[in-house]
């Protein structure tokens, strides 16, 4: 199968499996949080994350498909943290994916209820995944905390809050969107390397992949904040131009260069696979995108 096709069987499954989730609670009386969640969790986006995670279990010798349970989770909590971020108390966006954000559809207090749900109930829909040998749930649902929470992807917004007033280093700006972005990314990456079964190697592997990657996604869409438009994009732009951003600190030319250069070590990092040509691919294909 080409590259091509299996992604987008990978993304047609993906849908698929997320129209699932809430499904066992249709009765319950809190219906309107499960809309809530559900509007922006089945809103569409590149599935990224769940395409990675089914690539590397692939990649490692098992059926994609049970990797299933922990490339939603992975989903859940970037769909939970996009409900947040487009608070007023946060960004304040009226647009995400080409339709109003969760906020203006639901209101702020269902909004922040959506998110909490969908952050909680990945690691439930996670849990439920079959970890082969050499690891063990614990481990996975251990590293999905960490690349999440406070060490994660949190953390990393709080460094972003806290640094708004100033001007950061480059070592800054690294630690806060390695963590903002690639954390979720290392996550779905390495959890899918442990569904697949992965040898230590293989897994270092992913999540090397994963760090390079991350890094060349976020200066890609901080490129984006500028010479994107929001029909694009499908949200507004121009929204970090006063935020510690790539873009600020290094200037659009020299992102292009280091776009390419993190991508060009994210491919290297993939010889433990042998061939790897969708995740060659994909990375390509992301380092050039336009949404």
């Amino acid at each position: 199968m080409r590259p091509e096709e299996q992604i987008r069987e990978y993304r047609t499954y993906t849908e698929t499996y997320l129209k699932t989730i809430y499904d066992r609670f249709r009765g319950e009386p809190q219906k309107l949080l499960f809309e809530a969640a559900e509007y922006s969790l089945l809103a569409g986006g590149k599935r990224l994350r769940p395409v990675l995670a089914f690539e590397f279990c692939r990649l490692c010798g098992r059926d994609w498909k049970l990797a299933a349970p922990l490339a939603a989770g992975v989903e859940m909590i970037h769909t939970y943290s996009l409900i947040h971020d487009d608070l007023p108390c946060m960004d304040n966006d009226d647009f995400r994916r080409g339709r109003p954000t969760n906020h203006k559809v639901f209101g702020e207090g269902m909004a922040v209820l959506a998110g909490d749900a969908l952050l909680t109930d990945a690691f439930l829909m996670a849990s439920s995944a079959e970890i082969p040998e050499p690891w063990s749930m614990s481990d996975a649902v251990s590293l999905l905390a960490e690349c999440a929470g406070s060490l994660g992807m949190v953390g990393g917004q709080v460094l972003d809050i806290m640094s708004q007033e100033r001007e950061l280093t480059e070592q800054e700006v690294l630690a806060i969107q390695s963590r903002k972005t690639g954390k979720l990314i290392k996550a779905a990456c390495c959890l899918g390397a442990m569904a697949g079964g992965a040898t230590q190697a293989q897994f270092d592997a992913a999540s090397q992949f994963a760090n390079d990657l991350g890094l060349a996604f976020q200066i890609r869409d901080d490129m984006l904040d500028v010479i994107g438009t929001q029909e694009e994009m499908g949200k507004g732009v121009g929204t970090d131009q006063d935020k510690n951003t790539f873009v600020r600190l290094y200037g659009l030319e020299k992102c292009e260069e280091l776009v390419i250069t993190f991508t060009n070590r994210a491919i290297s990092a993939l010889t433990p696979f042998g061939d790897a040509e969708l995740l060659k691919q994909l990375a390509l294909d992301l380092t050039a995108r336009r949404t």
